[in-house]
Parts: C-alpha cells; structure tokens; sequence
C-alpha cells in the first residue's frame, strides 16, 4: 500500500480586534482537528497554528484585573495566584493566549502534541 500524505498547511489566525477568548477557542478547535474531515478523538489530526498580531488584541484592564491562572511549584505553600495584568506585564499578551488555549484543549495525552503545534507572534 502507498503512504499517502495530506498536504497540511499552517493556519494563520489574526488576533488583531478579537477578544481573547474568542481566538483562544478558533484556535483550540482547530489543533484538536474539529474543522477536518479526517478528524479522530484519538489520534492527533490537527492543522499546526500560528496566531498573528497577539499585541494587538482586543482586552480591557478590567477584563486582566478578572483573569487569574495558577502555577504550583510542588511544594507544600507553593501556589501562586497571578492575575493577568500580571503576566501582560512581565511576559505579554502571547503567553496569555497560550493559557487560554491550553485550558480549552482536552487533559489527555495528546494535549502535548496540540500545543507543540502552537505558534504565537506579535
């Protein structure tokens, strides 16, 4: 049998006047292969992601006051609440959206695989 292999191509996304969440989840169901039709739960049949323009998406201060993530160092006292103006301010809008789609992929194994998928730009 031959080994015929799809052509797949890189899907830009352009953050620029959308909102977080709405890139966050155009994103995610694109790496999990939602918009294929050779789409299968268990196996990894997305498109790889690039987002552009992630400095010039569309949030307000209220909205980084509202975000919050969690990071735990493993030992007992070590987790660390950080809001989001937090992490605009030291690391950008980019490690943001990477967050965002993270959280929206599902916790299994393959969620490694998506992710390596993921290209943000400013």
């Amino acid at each position: 049998m031959k080994n015929i292999k799809e052509t797949i191509s890189v899907k830009s996304i352009d953050a620029e006047g959308r909102t977080l969440g709405r890139v966050a989840s155009e994103t995610a169901v694109s790496l999990m292969g939602k918009t294929r039709t050779s789409f299968e739960r268990n196996v990894y049949s997305g498109v790889p992601v690039k987002v552009v323009n992630a400095s010039k998406l569309a949030i307000t201060t209220k909205k980084l006051a509202e975000i919050y993530h969690t990071r735990y160092s493993g030992i007992p006292g070590g987790l660390r609440i950080l809001t989001g103006s937090h992490t605009v301010k030291t690391i950008g809008l980019k490690e943001l959206i990477r967050l965002a789609v993270y959280q929206m992929l599902p916790g299994n194994k393959l969620r490694r695989k998506m992710m390596k998928n993921l290209k943000i730009e400013d």
